[in-house]
């Protein structure tokens, strides 16, 4: 019995706002609920609700910038810079750049949509 798995083929998560989002790890993908990995492209002028997740989330930019609203502070992250925001504290992700966003996004335990705790417009 082998102790490994190689995704080759991610699910990509139906998204309505332009983003990618291919989960390699997690709920949608391989049933795992303790982690998710997930590549994401973010066109420029995105953004979502703020939230107050129920999941500590690690986020690695390959290309690009990617803002953060934490609970009042805005953080820009570059291209080559990580960040990990704990659980229960509330954020917002945008990139209100002029280009496109790389990156991948770890949560621990895996993203749930009802475990984000995303407020309503």
């Amino acid at each position: 019995m082998k102790k490994y798995s190689i995704q080759t083929e991610p699910f990509r998560i139906p998204t309505t706002d332009g983003k990618i989002i291919e989960e390699h790890h997690g709920l949608a993908t391989t049933g795992n609920d303790h982690i998710s990995i997930a590549h994401m492209v973010a066109p420029p002028g995105w953004s979502e609700p703020f939230q107050t997740p129920e999941f500590d989330e690690y986020t690695f930019v390959i290309k690009g910038q990617k803002q953060f609203n934490i609970d009042g502070e805005v953080v820009v992250l570059k291209a080559g810079q990580s960040i990990h925001i704990e659980k229960g504290v509330r954020v917002q992700y945008s990139n209100p750049f002029g280009e496109a966003c790389e990156y991948l996004a770890i949560c621990t335990p895996a993203f749930h949509l009802d475990r984000a705790k995303r407020e309503e417009d």
